[in-house]
């Protein structure tokens, strides 16, 4: 009888040690860091390395803080710049608890971070970018201004153990009923410039060809005055060969010039002529040597 009640006690008493062990021992994984809370009051500093660890059974309890770079979403907002326009401006941040105990301390809880994060953010954003103007935002000084707005809100940050790894504008943008008539003077001025280019081209195209036929005229007359020099050459080069071959064989060359004569006159193109038989025209038809043949006396009557 006392064995079995010594065995009940003893399996009664291993089973609290279980229970004890269990309750004392946690496990921190490489992606989170621990916080030991006991009865509400942080003990000691954040275990940070990952493994097995200890801690007081029933009375701590273990808070587990997400390690990693952590996305902050924030909703598009309209902010003013410096030049008045209305802008849309979608942007976002990542940061990371570097100090988890200030966290516990402070903010508690991630959605509670997000809450409080995406109020400086906004305030930064308006900060920030209410300094400058629509184009320095949109393309100027993109990068220069995130940097500005990360600084800023890190500042901030750092009072709830929180580090801002980066802040990044996903869109700026004018609202949409403001799209449409920015599209419509931007499309005029480019019809405009344009315009201009076009207008320009033409004119330069017009200098262009007045230059170009100014140089052809020059060109063109002084290629004629070159041909009227060398015809004018040539033409006396055979006026003095025709005249060293009239003195040569005069009646020679009045036979050629008659017989070139007769070719581009007597052509088969119905040319006419009335002339007598006895005319000068003719006058080597009439003989070889162009002299005129004696004229025939009539026959006597019988």
């Amino acid at each position: 009888m006392k064995s079995g009640l010594s065995g009940v006690v003893a399996l009664v008493v291993l089973l609290l040690l279980i229970i004890v062990g269990y309750s004392s021992i946690f496990t921190v994984r490489q992606t989170e860091q621990a916080l030991v809370v006991r009865l509400g009051a942080p003990v000691g500093a954040p275990i940070t390395d990952p493994g097995l660890h200890f801690k007081a059974p029933f009375i701590d309890t273990v808070i587990s803080i997400d390690n990693r770079i952590l996305d902050l979403e924030n909703p598009s907002q309209e902010i003013i710049a410096s030049d008045q326009k209305r802008l849309v401006v979608d942007a976002f941040a990542r940061y990371r608890i570097k100090d988890a105990l200030r966290f516990y301390q402070s903010v508690g809880s991630i959605s509670a971070a997000n809450l409080q994060l995406t109020a400086l953010l906004n305030a930064a954003l308006r900060r920030v970018l209410g300094e400058v103007t629509f184009i320095q935002v949109v393309r100027d000084e993109r990068e220069v201004l995130m940097g500005r707005i990360r600084d800023q809100l890190d500042k901030q940050a750092g009072a709830y153990g929180i580090e801002v790894v980066d802040v990044r504008i996903r869109r700026a943008d004018l609202p949409d009923q403001n799209s449409q008539a920015v599209y419509q003077r931007m499309q005029t001025e480019r019809q405009r410039e344009a315009a201009e280019f076009r207008a320009q081209g033409g004119q330069k195209a017009q200098e262009i060809k007045s230059k170009a036929d100014r140089e052809a005229t020059v060109i063109v007359a002084d290629a004629n005055s070159q041909a009227d020099k060398i015809r004018g050459e040539g033409d006396g080069e055979r006026n003095r060969i025709f005249a060293e071959a009239y003195s040569q064989d005069p009646q020679f060359f009045a036979f050629y010039r008659a017989m070139a004569a007769y070719e581009t006159s007597l052509k088969n193109n119905d040319t006419r002529f009335v002339l007598k038989p006895d005319s000068e025209f003719f006058r080597f038809f009439n003989s070889v040597n162009g002299t005129p043949l004696k004229a025939v006396a009539p026959a006597a009557p019988r």
